[in-house]
């Protein structure tokens, strides 16, 4: 009787809208869950290759596309996916290794650096203005803190592989009708390192490397914007075979403020004023990064003029003792609804004063610079 498979997702764990980076997570976690070099239960071996079997199909956007429609008959067969017969590549360790930055088993005494991390966190505006610093959360792989990445127990030392002399290969002669063919493979004792552990680290099963929660602190530059990142060195993925560590790269967005723009340095602030202020001109108190600031109104102010504050912007990304400024884009606004004495105040204010005369030269060169003011564009 045919063994139904199990569904690809519920052999990793995760929905089927997750991403590629959330797949990836899945494999790593249940990798190192079961691996063999790690996990002597008589059944790890048969979970890992259910796992890495799942995480084959998902992780290729084309056939998880062809399982999502046709399931397991979808990517069986011709051009689909085959698990039998890993000892032609090295045994569960050469897929174990591939994923974590190894290659095969004959170069996995190699030093290799660690995977980079990609972490986003969103900040304020007045923090992406001024500089701040945050601290994240971060689960990654590191050495084994009992063996430092050795994979030995402490205390002990791998031995000399006698399969091989510690050469880390083995040489099968193969005569055929074309005479004798030599064929070096990998040495399946050592997995072509040369030496075989004999006390294997309790801490990590041999694997050399153990999942570690982290408070990494990180400083925000002034002056920083969205979709902008800040790297920070040797904190990704530990490196294999005390190699070095990736680098851990955080992804910064900036969340939209209350009534603030941004242009390049500079910060916008839209004023709505009276009509009286516009005329007699008036100081009011506007807001800023830096608290309430006073401005002064010029008689005879338009809507669209702008009132600019000095060094009151955005904290320059590259020279932090530079700040850009601060434009008030001034808002006239004409009251709709008047007492009976303001109707009548406006009334006799009008006999006094003619109406303006078109200046069809300037209107478009007027309207366009509402539209970037105040967003009309949108």
């Amino acid at each position: 009787m045919t063994t139904k498979k199990k569904d690809y997702y519920e052999v990793l764990g995760i929905s089927r809208d997750s991403t590629e980076e959330d797949i990836k997570k899945a494999f790593r976690k249940l990798a190192l869950k079961y691996h063999p070099d790690r996990n002597k239960d008589k059944d790890a071996s048969e979970k890992f290759k259910e796992v890495n079997e799942a995480y084959q199909v998902l992780i290729d956007p084309d056939k998880r596309a062809k399982y999502d429609r046709f399931g397991h008959a979808g990517v069986e067969g011709a051009g689909g996916v085959g698990f039998d017969g890993f000892e032609n590549f090295g045994g569960f360790g050469d897929i174990f290794d591939a994923f974590f930055g190894g290659g095969n088993t004959r170069q996995r005494n190699t030093r290799s650096r660690g995977a980079d991390i990609q972490v986003q966190i969103s900040i304020s505006f007045e923090d992406a203005a001024f500089g701040v610093k945050k601290t994240i959360d971060l689960e990654r792989t590191e050495s084994c803190g009992k063996c430092n990445g050795s994979r030995s127990e402490p205390g002990s030392k791998p031995i000399t592989c006698m399969n091989c002399a510690g050469t880390g290969e083995v040489k099968r002669s193969q005569q055929s009708m074309f005479g004798q063919f030599v064929q070096v493979t990998a040495c399946e004792r050592c997995h072509g390192e040369g030496t075989v552990i004999v006390n294997v680290c309790s801490g990590c099963q041999g694997s050399g490397q153990e999942l570690k929660s982290r408070k990494i602190e990180v400083s925000i530059p002034g002056g920083i914007e969205s979709g902008m990142k800040v790297r920070i060195k040797n904190e990704g993925e530990a490196g294999i075979n005390k190699g070095y560590a990736g680098d851990l790269f955080v992804v910064i967005n900036v969340k939209p403020h209350e009534y603030f723009f941004r242009e390049g340095n500079e910060v916008i602030f839209r004023k709505r004023i009276s009509i009286t202020s516009a005329v007699l001109g008036a100081k009011l108190q506007v807001p800023t990064l830096d608290g309430q600031s006073e401005i002064q109104i010029p008689k005879g102010t338009q809507t669209g003029d702008v009132i600019r504050l000095k060094d009151s912007g955005i904290t320059h990304l590259r020279n932090n003792n530079r700040r850009g400024d601060q434009l008030v884009i001034v808002m006239v606004v004409t009251p709709d609804q008047l007492t009976d004495e303001q109707k009548r105040l406006f009334d006799d204010l009008s006999k006094t004063i003619q109406e303006p005369s078109d200046d069809n030269e300037n209107t478009y060169k007027w309207f366009d610079k509402l539209k970037k003011v105040f967003g009309y564009e949108n």
